[in-house]
């Protein structure tokens, strides 16, 4: 069993704080370890490492790129998860109408109570609780399914049924998988912060040798590197992150549902 830092349990608004409070750190301490070097040789104040610290802000600024590619392409993933999570629920509904036997009216109650718990919430207790009961009614769902099968096996909307139901059961694994399961690998996050503290103590290394401070900039720069920093937290962060992805197909899904089951 690997070692956990726990980055993806941490939310994104304290990965900034945390951030913040690192390359602050780094750079003090570059700082006085340029001032110190400075005053003990003359030679080291016109030593060329502005192309360093270049380079360094180059990588970190390709690794920031790269990470926030990563966590811009899964959620634009989960967005799409949750518009095809809302049209098979949709589409298994509808052709449920069509199914024979009593076992109609049953599978569209179990499909009504479906998708009223298909939208996440922040707490993980809860989540964990709604989750639990999803996988139950897809058990339910799946067993009534397989028994209209047996008792119509020539029936061609029964095949349909069973078609979109397992659509329905597929999704929900992607979005877990996603949603849940899949976050950004620590490694990265530790590469990430390790090349923001050399990159960071480079900074003020530099300043020290000058014994010029140049807080502004440095603080400038800190708050801008820290806030794509925050902004890769919060779109790796599905549960509770500000970017949040829009449940709207869900709740539109569910009042055309509850609307067909008022006109009956």
């Amino acid at each position: 069993m690997g070692f956990s830092f726990g980055f993806s349990l941490i939310p994104s608004w304290a990965i900034f704080l945390l951030t913040v409070a690192v390359s602050f750190g780094a750079y003090e301490i570059g700082f006085r370890c340029g001032k110190y070097r400075g005053g003990r040789s003359e030679q080291s104040r016109t030593a060329p490492i502005s192309s360093t610290i270049g380079a360094t802000l180059g990588l970190l600024a390709f690794i920031l790129a790269f990470t926030f590619g990563l966590a811009a392409a899964r959620f634009q993933e989960r967005r799409e998860l949750v518009l095809n999570d809302a049209n098979a629920i949709e589409t298994t509904y509808r052709r449920a109408q069509y199914l024979p036997g009593p076992s109609r009216t049953e599978i569209q109650q179990l499909l009504q109570e479906y998708v009223r718990i298909r939208i996440p919430i922040p707490d993980p207790v809860a989540f964990q609780l709604l989750l639990q009961r999803s996988e139950e009614l897809q058990e339910q769902l799946w067993a009534k399914a397989v028994l209209v099968a047996e008792q119509n096996p020539t029936s061609v909307m029964a095949g349909l049924f069973i078609s979109s139901l397992n659509e329905v059961l597929d999704i929900h694994s992607q979005r877990i998988m996603v949603g849940v399961r899949t976050r950004i690998p620590e490694i990265i996050w530790l590469s990430l912060y390790f090349i923001t503290i050399l990159s960071m103590a480079a900074m003020g290394f530099h300043s020290g040798l000058a014994g010029v401070r140049s807080l502004f900039i440095h603080t400038v720069m800190i708050l801008t590197f820290s806030g794509v920093i925050f902004l890769i937290g919060d779109l790796d962060f599905s549960q509770g992150g500000f970017l949040k992805v829009s449940q709207q197909p869900i709740l539109d899904v569910l009042e055309k549902i509850e609307r067909i089951g008022a006109s009956k």
